[in-house]
C-alpha cells in the first residue's frame, strides 16, 4: 500500500521497554525484573468506590477539567505538599501522568524550542519533545550522583530554551533531588524565565524526605498520578497543577484529545485518601534494601531514594545493552540503560516482584557479572 505517514512519526522510535515486554511473552517463566508497575492490587475501598460509581450510572463524560469533587481533593493534596495556595482553575484531572505530560508539552513546546532533560530520563520525555517539534537537550548527571546540577543547567541555556523537565523520585535512577539542589535549580530557571514540568509520579514511593520544586519556583507544572500510587495503572488517572494560563491551555487541548479522564476512575479516586499507603511503602523499602544489598556484591548502584527501580552500572567488559542481552539469554528480563540515556553504561532493575524472585534474579546477575 502507498501510504504516506506524517513526518513527526519518524522522529520517534518504538519503546525499548515494550520490546522487552514483548520478548517476555516468548520466554518460559522468566525472572522478570523489567515491569515498572506495582505488584499489589487496587485497594478494596477504591475498588468498592469504582463499583458503586458504575452501579450508580456514573459512566458518562465528566467536565473536561475533571469532577469538582476530585479537583478539590487534588488541590488540597497539593497545598499540603507544596506549601502553596493553588486556585480552583490551576488543576486539571488527566489520563495518567503520561496524559498530563502529553498535554503540558503540547501546550508549552513550539517548533525549534529546546527542552532541558536530565540524563538518565524517563523514556517518554525525549520522544514527546521530538514529536511536538522541540529539541531535547540533555543534562548529564552521572558525575553529580544523578542529581541535576544548577550550574550545568545554566551552561546549557540558550535563547531557544523553553522548558526544564524534572523527575523526582526518578525513573530509572530512583534518585530524589534534595532541597538545596531544588532551590538552586529554581533560582536559575527564574533568572532565565524557564518553566519547569515536575513529574512526581513516584512521590508516594519516597524512602527519603522529598519536596516539590513547585515550593520554590512559581512557574512549575506539577504532575502527580493515582495510577501507580494505588496499583491501578490500567485505570489511567492523574492530575496537573500549574499556572492558570498553562492549565487553561492544557484543558483546551484535552477537549480535542482525551476529552476527559475516565469518569469511573475519577469517582474511585475519591476513596484514595482513605487508603493507608504505609504498608505498601514499607514493603517496597524492604525489597529495595534486599535487592540493593544483594547486587552491591558485584555492581555499582545509583542511590535508590525512591520509586521502585535500581540503576545499575554494567560490569567491566560490558555495555548496558550487551549485559542485558546476556541476562535475557539466561532467562532474566532487565531493561538496557540506553532506553533511558544517551549513554550505554547501565541497566534498570525493577524490584516489584516476590522476594524469592529477587534473590533468584540477583544471584543470576551476580553470577553473570563474575563470568559464570
Amino acid at each position: 500500500m502507498d501510504i504516506r505517514l506524517a513526518q513527526r512519526v519518524g522522529r520517534i522510535d518504538a519503546s525499548g521497554i515494550r520490546k522487552i515486554f514483548d520478548l517476555a511473552k516468548a520466554l518460559k517463566d522468566p525472572i522478570n525484573l523489567s515491569i515498572g508497575q506495582p505488584d499489589f492490587d487496587v485497594p478494596r475501598p477504591v475498588k468498592d468506590a469504582a463499583i458503586a460509581a458504575i452501579e450508580a450510572g456514573r459512566n458518562t463524560y465528566t467536565q473536561t477539567q475533571g469532577t469538582p469533587e476530585l479537583r478539590a481533593q487534588c488541590l488540597a493534596e497539593e497545598q499540603a505538599f507544596t506549601g502553596r495556595t493553588w486556585a480552583a482553575d490551576e488543576v486539571l484531572i488527566t489520563s495518567g501522568v503520561s496524559g498530563g505530560l502529553f498535554l503540558a508539552l503540547l501546550a508549552l513546546v513550539d517548533d525549534g524550542d529546546e527542552v532541558l532533560i536530565p540524563d538518565p530520563y524517563f523514556v517518554m520525555y525525549k520522544h514527546l519533545v521530538a514529536l511536538f517539534g522541540g529539541t531535547p537537550v540533555y543534562i548529564d548527571t552521572g558525575a553529580t550522583g544523578f542529581v541535576p546540577d544548577a550550574a550545568a543547567i545554566e551552561r546549557l541555556i540558550t535563547p531557544r530554551t523553553r522548558l526544564l523537565l524534572l523527575n523526582s523520585p526518578a525513573n530509572p535512577t530512583g534518585r530524589i533531588i534534595p532541597p538545596d539542589a531544588l532551590r538552586a535549580i529554581a533560582a536559575v530557571c527564574a533568572k532565565h524565565g524557564i518553566t519547569i514540568v515536575s513529574d512526581e509520579i513516584y512521590r508516594h514511593f519516597a524512602y527519603e524526605p522529598m519536596e516539590s520544586i513547585a515550593r520554590y519556583h512559581q512557574n512549575t507544572v506539577v504532575l502527580v498520578g493515582h495510577s501507580k500510587t494505588f496499583g491501578m495503572t490500567g485505570w489511567r488517572l492523574g492530575y496537573a497543577c500549574g499556572p492558570q494560563p498553562v492549565i487553561a491551555a492544557m484543558t483546551k487541548v484535552q477537549q480535542y484529545s482525551f476529552v476527559c479522564a475516565p469518569s469511573v476512575t475519577q469517582m474511585a479516586a475519591l476513596a484514595c485518601p482513605s487508603v493507608d499507603l504505609g504498608p505498601y511503602l514499607g514493603a517496597y523499602r524492604q525489597k529495595r534494601d534486599l535487592m540493593s544489598g544483594l547486587l552491591r556484591r558485584s555492581f555499582e548502584l545509583a542511590p535508590p531514594d525512591g520509586a521502585f527501580y535500581l540503576w545499575v552500572k554494567a560490569p567491566a567488559g560490558h555495555t548496558g545493552s550487551s549485559f542485558v542481552d546476556l541476562a535475557i539469554r539466561n532467562n532474566c528480563l532487565i531493561i538496557p540503560g540506553s532506553v533511558f540515556s544517551e549513554h550505554d553504561t547501565h541497566f534498570r532493575v525493577c524490584y516489584t516482584v516476590s522476594d524469592e524472585r529477587l534473590r533468584q534474579g540477583a544471584d543470576l546477575l551476580c553470577r553473570l557479572a563474575a563470568g559464570g
